[in-house]
């Protein structure tokens, strides 16, 4: 691995492998463990990777700094999704394995999602920070209203995956849905480093359009999410985007599908809601999530006495 990422003097972060709940998860580490000093960890949203946090880790030269990539997603193994409770177990499997301790985590879509899951079974997590989580009102569990597309296939199983570069893959990305709303430093890093390069040329997704397919297919499958909500007695703040209208379509990321009353069923739970931003907050302002975590970080000391 290179020791410095091209786009910029800044030192690439360290990739590492390890096998948890039989799977094969990659992560991403920045600088090195400090006494007394909290952890960061980041979890990505479904069809994304450990480096589209880099702009925001960055911030932290200071702290020990993780991104998580997702089974299915990144440099970890490809495996399709049933059932969302596999993000929660996977993470927590990780922070055991890891021996992590005074972790603040932070988490986008479904990353804060598998964050409640994780929180709610390990005493590592100081903090949670989740970034529009994607936890639904209980009742969309309960019942959950079938998906159904024309042909029973989900539109984004049909996604294009094979590119001739990052900047074709940009390029496109910035004609289509909300990807116009990134920085354009996230959005280089997404396509950058959510390419592999092929034997025969050209470059192919790392997050294969059926995985990505199946996590979506599946994202009323964990009502449990709630009842871990109940158990965590760890300070949580949610950054929630704009409100969604009545009727919201299953891929439109231009508001936020979680539930507005999730803060409430926190133990001790704080809101921020961002009714200018969409579902993508930490590409369309990062700037915010950082100041969150700067936040936290300051916090921290007070929640360990």
């Amino acid at each position: 691995m290179d020791s410095t990422n091209p786009a910029d003097s800044t030192p690439c972060p360290r990739l590492h492998k390890l096998r948890v709940n039989d799977t094969e998860l990659a992560w991403f580490e920045r600088n090195r463990p400090r006494a007394n000093r909290p952890t960061l960890l980041f979890v990505h949203a479904t069809g994304y990777h450990g480096r589209v946090w880099d702009r925001i880790a960055e911030a932290f030269p200071d702290l020990h700094v993780l991104a998580l990539e997702q089974r299915g997603h990144g440099r970890s193994e490809k495996r399709r999704i049933d059932n969302w409770q596999v993000f929660g177990a996977d993470l927590a499997g990780f922070v055991a394995a890891l021996g992590l301790e005074r972790v603040i985590g932070i988490g986008h879509s479904v990353g804060g999602h598998a964050l409640v899951d994780a929180a709610a079974k390990s005493e590592a997590f100081a903090r949670l920070i989740l970034l529009d989580p994607t936890i639904l009102e209980p009742r969309a569990y309960r019942s959950p209203e079938p998906l159904e597309f024309a042909d029973g296939v989900h539109p984004v199983a049909r996604r294009k995956q094979h590119f001739a570069s990052a900047e074709e893959m940009a390029q496109r990305l910035l004609q289509k849905g909300a990807y116009h709303l990134f920085e354009p430093r996230i959005l280089r890093d997404y396509c950058e480093h959510g390419l592999e390069r092929l034997a025969d040329g050209g470059y192919r997704l790392l997050c294969p359009p059926e995985v990505e397919a199946s996590v979506y297919m599946n994202a009323r499958s964990n009502g449990g999410v709630h009842d871990s909500v109940g158990r965590i007695r760890q300070p949580v703040l949610i950054l929630r985007a704009r409100l969604p209208p009545p009727v919201r379509a299953p891929m439109d990321f231009s508001s936020s599908p979680t539930w507005p009353a999730l803060v409430h069923r926190f133990a001790h739970g704080r809101e921020i809601h961002l009714a200018d931003c969409s579902h993508l907050i930490p590409m369309q302002m990062p700037d915010k999530v950082i100041a969150a975590i700067r936040e936290a970080v300051e916090c921290w000391p007070h929640d360990t006495r």
